[in-house]
């Protein structure tokens, strides 16, 4: 019985955690990072800042934690990505699944976006770009050349081009999704027939 409560316990804490990077994310989105307050983030959470001390002692530490948690299903994607054959269907998947992830962490990586000095000074822009490139390796074939190996990186571009620049476009969000979907698995289609070409 003991197990039960720890259990609720634990899983009442990781809300708590997450209530404190959600607003953090609010804050840093709509007035910086620079300029937000571990005070700022225990006052719209109603919350006193000691109990905020209790899960983060710093902002750069609630960013870490918050870049941490919404990019593993990244490193999920990378490990599966890892064990499939270079088929067209396992690049399609891979460009079905990362639209997925940036569609599920966009105010994180708007805030990346709109951040970049603070992102690269906090090391968290080199972790990402860690990422970026344990996803191009999955994506690209060894045999691919290097016309082929650009479309490969420009489908995975796409998808974050299409989060930020389509965002004041009129439509639909889903839709503009898809279509942006669509288009870099466009370009992973021509890039896997070049390479099954040679």
């Amino acid at each position: 019985m003991g197990g039960t409560m720890d259990g609720t316990r634990q899983r009442r804490r990781g809300n708590t955690r997450q209530r404190i990077q959600d607003v953090a994310l609010e804050l840093f989105a709509e007035q910086g990072y620079e300029k937000t307050s571990l005070r700022e983030i225990a006052e719209r959470l109603e919350v006193t800042k000691a109990a905020l001390y209790y899960h983060f002692k710093t902002k750069e530490e609630i960013l870490v934690s918050i870049f941490d948690d919404l990019t593993q299903p990244i490193l999920d994607l990378i490990e599966w990505g890892k064990g499939q054959p270079h088929t067209l269907e396992t690049k399609q998947e891979i460009v079905r699944r990362y639209s997925d992830i940036l569609a599920d962490a966009a105010p994180l990586f708007r805030f990346m976006q709109e951040n970049q000095a603070t992102v690269r000074e906090l090391r968290v822009g080199e972790t990402f770009k860690e990422r970026m490139q344990g996803l191009r390796d999955i994506m690209i074939d060894p045999a691919a050349d290097l016309v082929d190996q650009v479309r490969y990186i420009s489908a995975i571009f796409t998808l974050h081009a299409g989060m930020f620049f389509l965002q004041d476009l009129p439509g639909d969000a889903e839709q503009k999704r898809k279509a942006v979907q669509e288009v870099a698995a466009d370009l992973v289609t021509q890039a896997h027939r070049g390479t099954t070409k040679s």
